[in-house]
């Protein structure tokens, strides 16, 4: 089965299982001398960049979901190309199949891709300075994010307190 590295909305698990059944993630990757980049039609790519890095997710695509994957990449109508690179992956380098973006831009994010993108990135022990770039992106396209201090608590208290009494 062919690798692939994500470092997109493919990140996201539950969409992977949707696209692709048969695969499976292996875990993180980065991608070496290269960067994140939105191209002009909003979605993100990966563009040279020799003092730069990209993180993401190494997937073991089934050759059956490969067709599909292509199709959800927009490879037959040039959106993506896809190219083998070498990739850092726990293991060590291994080669993956990477989806390029056509047009490097620059772009703006498309607010719903990049809330998504940043949603799936945050399920996976990513380093702070790859969530930090996704995270500009979002703000540049107008995507509120709470921050830790504004948010609601996850968990209603058992008991009220003082003021919640009324």
């Amino acid at each position: 089965m062919p690798l692939c590295f994500a470092y997109g909305s493919n990140m996201d698990v539950a969409a992977m299982a949707a696209r692709c059944p048969r695969s499976k993630p292996l875990g993180l990757a980065r991608l070496p001398r290269h960067r994140l980049a939105v191209m002009r039609e909003g979605w993100l790519t990966a563009t040279r960049d020799q003092r730069g890095e990209v993180h993401g997710v190494l997937w073991e695509v089934a050759l059956s979901d490969m067709r599909a994957l292509d199709r959800y990449e927009g490879l037959l109508d040039g959106l993506y190309a896809k190219l083998s690179q070498p990739v850092i992956a726990q293991g060590g380098p291994r080669r993956a199949l990477i989806y390029f973006g056509a047009n490097s831009g620059p772009g703006v994010a498309q607010a719903a891709y990049i809330a998504a993108v940043l949603q799936a990135a945050r399920g996976w022990p990513l380093p702070e300075t790859a969530i930090a770039r996704l995270e500009t992106f979002a703000a540049l396209a107008g995507v509120a994010e709470p921050t830790r201090d504004s948010a609601p608590p996850r968990v209603k208290p058992l008991f009220a307190t003082p003021l919640e009494r009324k």
